[in-house]
């Protein structure tokens, strides 16, 4: 799935925003001043005054403040998201394009389910899996140097390293050195 922009959210959140009585006109000016004087560079004095008119409608403002942020770029939207998340924080987490990202984070998190419902065996078979660990490992140290008792184990021990990590791979060389000692 491809990243949604800052602005293709806004086009997307716009007319869910312009709904009756989903953003007061205290939180719009909270959010006009959070533009204006946090980030001068987004919305001039001028700007903010605009979209700060108590004479014009509060649809037509935050329509004109959207249009505004969509064509100023993905950063100043951005911005944006950023301060409805701290004055409208009920708002935000309800948005059309939170939920379409919460959904498609949902499926992700679906699939690894599945998953761990399959590798989990309780606690018998990682016991039986530890045993048999140990008892390999258990077996390697005991068994004496002799390159006619286990021919085979040292060719498998030594591509080990290449799959173990690195701290085990000194552990392993040291096996198929003649010099028991070398640990």
């Amino acid at each position: 799935m491809t990243e949604q922009t800052y602005c293709d959210r806004l086009v997307q959140d716009t007319p869910f925003l312009m709904g009756h009585g989903r953003l007061t006109e205290q939180q719009l000016d909270k959010i006009i001043l959070q533009l204006n004087r946090y980030c001068p560079q987004i919305l001039s004095n001028k700007d903010a005054e605009k979209f700060r008119n108590p004479k014009v409608s509060l649809r037509v403002r935050l329509c004109d403040l959207l249009g505004h942020l969509q064509h100023r770029g993905e950063s100043h939207c951005q911005e944006f998201y950023r301060a409805l998340y701290l004055h409208a924080r009920p708002l935000h987490g309800s948005l059309p394009s939170r939920r379409a990202l919460q959904n498609s984070d949902d499926t992700d998190l679906d699939s690894g389910t599945v998953s761990r419902a399959l590798s989990d065996r309780g606690p018998v078979a990682f016991l039986a899996c530890l045993g048999l660990a140990a008892g390999l490992a258990l077996l390697v140290y005991c068994c004496p140097p002799d390159p006619k008792v286990l021919p085979g184990a040292r060719r498998v021990l030594g591509f080990s390293p290449l799959i173990v990590d690195r701290h085990v791979s000194h552990f392993l060389l040291a096996f198929l050195t003649d010099d028991p000692g070398g640990l």
